[in-house]
This record gives structure tokens, sequence and C-alpha cells, in this order.
């Protein structure tokens, strides 16, 4: 039963040398039959599902939506061994929803709204972000390619602190108005290779490849600060904030259980704690001990008992990366970036003599786009590795 208005595929008659060029719906099916076949098997039922209500107005659960489909492409191989040739999917469509006493003529959907069906289906309709069924999905493959490749793996769980208070004293609009700010936040913050995803009311994961640990927790602290600037505008009478857990393979395990058990824990042990006093160091989960840096002099001393003490902020770590910072007052020198913290920066150089008490410097790390800064020497002294280490903080 063709559509109206459109022949039904037939074979070539002899002495015709005209093939039939494919319509844009054909091209069109022909890519759905393409990009289901690489979907999870979840998620091609959810959108089979609204496909079906879309081009025909019928109202089919998943399972039956991939049977049908499973019965459309066997069919269409069965014609196309018969004919000799490729049938069209669309004419597939028409043949098997009439035997099946559907009626209703199809109505083809052009290849966007069909994109709007494929995101639907893998995304949360209140904040925009990846749904918990993609999430799980996503983090599979991830892990897969990451073992392959031998790279790090970063899964953090976030959990929006407040959000029940939000909706008891403010009412359920203001409550997904935090929602939505934290989905935003995200959005602004990640790479262009992280994922966001909101797994369950006032959860959220990221899924951040090749990360390491320091750099994945120094992502979440600043994903916390800037979520709370977001949110002080709305006035409101209780704290609200992101806790987190970061778990990363191959370190804390190489299954996605394994990760999600170690990142929740990290978590629990979070909430509530300061922003301040979150450490940039991983743990082990079950210790809440605050890390201990040994202080230069206690270093520097032979023999000397090595006494820690505690910095006012600690450190990320950029050896083995590409990190580099531009001075832009000599000569636009570039210097390698050793560490980075919420106070200032090290630095190695060859010769640290030019370099003059305060400076302009371009940063440019894995974390963050590059940034302007104005620098303060702290300190320069000869690095093991040949060069200068030059310390320098940051300068209102």
């Amino acid at each position: 039963m063709p559509l109206p208005g459109e022949a039904f595929e037939m074979m070539p008659q002899p002495g015709e040398a005209r093939e039939l060029q494919p319509s844009a719906e054909d091209s069109f099916l022909d890519l759905l039959v393409e990009t289901l076949e690489g979907l999870d098997r979840s998620v091609r039922g959810r959108l089979l599902r609204q496909f079906f209500r879309t081009i025909a107005q019928i109202d089919l659960p998943e399972t039956q939506s991939k049977e049908y489909w499973e019965r459309i492409l066997r069919r269409r191989r069965e014609l196309s061994d018969h004919l000799g040739k490729t049938v069209s999917v669309k004419a597939v469509i028409v043949d098997v929803l009439a035997s099946a006493n559907f009626s209703r003529i199809p109505i083809l959907v052009e290849y966007e709204e069909f994109k709007k069906l494929q995101i639907n289906a893998a995304t949360d309709a209140l904040t925009g972000l990846y749904n918990r069924r993609f999430f799980d999905e996503s983090c599979e493959k991830e892990l897969n390619r990451a073992k392959r490749y031998g790279q790090h793996l970063a899964i953090a769980i976030l959990d929006l602190q407040g959000l029940k208070k939000v909706n008891d004293r403010h009412g359920h609009l203001h409550g997904d108005q935090v929602l939505q700010l934290a989905a935003t936040t995200l959005r602004k913050t990640l790479r262009a290779s992280d994922f966001a995803f909101r797994i369950g009311g006032d959860e959220f994961a990221l899924l951040l490849p090749q990360t390491e640990p320091e750099p994945a927790i120094t992502l979440c602290r600043r994903l916390r600060t800037r979520y709370e600037a977001e949110v002080r505008p709305l006035k409101l009478d209780t704290l609200v904030t992101l806790d987190f857990g970061v778990a990363v393979h191959p370190q804390d395990g190489d299954q996605k259980s394994q990760l999600m058990e170690v990142a929740d824990k990290r978590l629990y042990a979070s909430r509530g704690t300061p922003l301040e006093a979150l450490t940039l160091r991983l743990m082990p989960v079950e210790s809440h001990a605050t890390p201990e840096v040994l202080s230069p002099q206690a270093s520097r001393a032979p023999g000397a008992p090595q006494r820690p003490e505690h910095r006012k902020w600690e450190r990320v770590s950029f050896l083995g990366t590409q990190a580099r910072a531009i001075l832009t007052d000599v000569r636009r020198l570039s210097a390698k970036v050793i560490d980075l913290s919420f106070g200032g920066v090290a630095l190695l150089v060859e010769d640290g003599e030019d370099i003059p008490d305060q400076f302009n410097a371009v940063l440019q790390v894995p974390i963050l786009p590059p940034v302007q800064v104005m620098l303060k020497r702290a300190y320069t002294r000869r690095s093991e590795d040949g060069g200068s280490r030059i310390g320098c903080s940051f300068v209102s």
C-alpha cells in the first residue's frame, strides 16, 4: 500500500536505463536503521516507541516496538532477496503495519524531528542533562575505552544539599530553579570532552575522561564555588551547595560498580565539609584525616626531624602534562607549570635571574581555559632536574 501521491518502488522495466533515485524520506529511514543499530537496547525501545507514535499514531510498549522494528527489518531482507534489489524501508513499514491491522496511514517525520526524539530518549526533561539510563551506558563505554588505551577515567557523584529544605520552605518552583542552576553551572564549567548527567532527584554524575585524581577534585571544587555564587542572588534562607565524591580508574577499581561505591563513600564523607577543608589529595575511603605537607625548612635541614605543617592552599601537580605559562612581560617567555593552587603557582624556567618581582602571565593548564593573571615572585631556587623553580603568588 503506497503512500498517497507516491509510486511504489518497482523493478526497472526492460529497456529502461534510468534508475530511481532515493527520496529524502528514504535516505532518512536508511539513516534511522544505521543509527538504531548503534544504540543500547533500552534506549532503542524508548526511541522506537516514540517513532511509531509519531509516524503511525499508534502507542506500543517499548518491548512491542522493538519486536515490530525487528519484523520490519526481517521483512525488508525477505523482499530484497526475492526482488533482487534493496526495498525501501518506507514501503516495508507500510507493509508490516498494514498486515498488523494498523490502518492509519503513516506520516513520515523529518530528520530534525527524529533527532529530537533521540535526544528526548537520553535526556532529563527538567535540566536538559543526560539521564541515568544514558549514564549507565556511557560509563561502561568510557571505562572500556580507558582500559583499552591505559588512560584515567574519573567519575564524580554530586549531591545537591539543601534541595528538600528549599522545596519545603519556598515551594517546588524554587526547587526546580536550583536544580536548573546546578545543570547550567555544570555545562558552563566542564570541558568539551566531559559528560554531565542527572541520575536522581538531587544527584548528578560526571564522567571525566583522561582525568587524574587531583584535577578531578579541583574541577569539583570549582563547580561547588561557582554554583554557590549562582544560587546566592536567590536569597534563600537555607544553605544550598554541591557535595561531591570522586573515584578514578585505575586507582580505585576497574569496574563501574567499584568506582560508584568508592565515589559514594567519599561523597558521604564530604557532606557538610567546608570547601576550604576539602583536600585535593584523594585519601583512602576509610580515612578522614587531613593531608599533611612537609615544611620547606624541615625538608632542607639535614638530619632534622621533618615536622608536618598545614598549607593554607593545597597544590595540584601538573608534572607530566603540557601545562604552560606565557610570561607576557618577559619576551613572551614560556615557562612550565609545576603545580597550581588557589593561592599561587610554581613555574620552571631555564634561568630565573631575568624574571621580575612582579609580572603578567597567561596560564594554559588542562583544567582551565587560558587565563591572564598577575604574579608576584615569592622565591627562586634551583630545581633538582636543572633550571629554576619560581614560586609565585597571585596578585589581586
